[in-house]
């Protein structure tokens, strides 16, 4: 990897602390926003879209598997996040609560086990490696 990546990515982390704070300190506790909706199910069709990714990677055995999984496994955690903090009412951050934990997040798991362990999981799965069929 190129030396001149690590720096970016090292100077991106460090300029967003003192961003994240003022954001801390700046942002509006309610905000009103047009197309709400929008935002919503266009994050869900990326979302099925990524968990179709992740389901043909997996079929085919690609080497995309990793990377599908990734993308997919960091919508989860993110859908569970804003689904919790954006939730207008007790009852709807409940269910935001119970879908996170009985969904998002145990999903999430699983597509980082795909991830961290993915001989392992190819191998329980049944699918060949790359190259293999």
């Amino acid at each position: 990897m190129p030396r001149w990546v690590v720096l970016v990515a090292g100077a991106v982390a460090l300029a967003l602390v003192p961003w994240t704070l003022w954001l801390t300190f700046t942002l509006p506790r309610r905000h009103v926003s047009h197309h709400y909706d929008i935002a919503w199910v266009g994050f869900d069709v990326g979302l099925a879209a990524a968990f179709a990714a992740t389901a043909f990677a997996a079929v085919r055995a690609s080497a995309w598997l990793e990377v599908a999984a990734t993308v997919t496994g960091t919508m989860l955690v993110c859908d569970a996040w804003f689904d919790v903090v954006t939730s207008a009412s007790h009852d709807e951050q409940i269910v935001a609560l119970v879908e996170a934990l009985c969904a998002e997040l145990p999903l999430a798991a699983l597509c980082a086990w795909i991830v961290l362990d993915v001989q392992r999981f190819r191998e329980t799965t049944n699918l060949a490696a790359p190259g293999e069929r």
